[in-house]
């Protein structure tokens, strides 16, 4: 898939909460959208930050065609992510994309039970995920887990698409405890895909290989240059080591050594 570099204009940055923003960005010469996989991420360039040399990598939240808006849900981590947060209307910013490869999808005529299971920032790539999934004759459940009920993002975005289980450390909503412990998981499924901490996503991917479900996961490893070139980001597999930017972020967990 082509690789563009495309500057966006800042359309609407809506707060989330003190430590996440939804950022809805359009291309600023009014191009159509490239054409994107759900789990592909972007590589943002941080301009006018003095200590920010490097691009920062954030998933694909949403690839809104009717409105030609592309989503980025930007959590709160340094300086460099401090910038995106507080970027206005009619700010621009500069975007590699489309970078990586993303989920897979069922083959046609297919009709799966899927559930999609997101942790903190990681709900971000389940999003359009989960638009296609339904696009595609499949309605999607969706586990999310956080710290509290004040952590959870999103929430309505993803009733719109199917049924919300939700997870809280405090039991502030939803059922008490992390994901894996959750009665949504005892139900049985075909597919589980899973976006969050390296933690979680090895939990999940425990239970998914005792239940017999086909699980994908999209890793967080840190990332400098987005291209393979860097090194930064490499995961061990039973391949050998990979650059996750390049043959992820998203993997099959038979293809890991977890």
């Amino acid at each position: 898939m082509k690789k563009e570099i495309v500057d966006f204009r800042v359309i609407e940055n809506c707060a989330l909460s003190p430590l996440y923003s939804l950022l809805k960005l359009t291309p600023a010469d009014g191009h159509e959208l490239p054409e994107v996989k759900p789990g592909q991420f972007v590589q943002v360039e941080i301009d006018g930050s003095k200590h920010t040399f490097l691009r920062r990598p954030i998933s694909i939240c949403r690839v809104d065609r009717q409105t030609n808006l592309l989503w980025l849900l930007v959590r709160l981590a340094g300086e460099g992510t401090a910038v995106l947060l507080a970027a206005g209307e009619g700010r621009i910013i500069n975007m590699i994309l489309p970078l990586g490869n993303g989920f897979s999808m069922p083959e046609a005529g297919e009709n799966p039970k899927t559930l999609l299971i997101g942790g903190g920032v990681g709900v971000a790539p389940l999003l359009q995920l989960g638009i296609e999934l339904k696009n595609a004759g499949i309605t999607p459940e969706f586990l999310i887990g956080a710290r509290s009920e004040a952590d959870l993002l999103m929430i309505e975005e993803f009733r719109k698409l199917g049924d919300v289980n939700i997870s809280t450390d405090d039991g502030s909503a939803g059922e008490k405890g992390v994901v894996t412990l959750h009665s949504a998981l005892s139900r049985g499924w075909d597919r589980i895909y899973c976006c969050g901490p390296a933690p979680m996503m090895k939990a999940v991917a425990r239970v998914a290989k005792e239940i017999g479900a086909d699980c994908e996961v999209s890793l967080e490893n840190m990332m400098a240059c987005g291209l393979g070139a860097c090194l930064c980001c490499v995961e061990k597999t039973v391949k050998g080591n990979v650059c996750v930017c390049t043959e992820g972020p998203v993997f099959n967990i038979k293809e890991l050594t977890w």
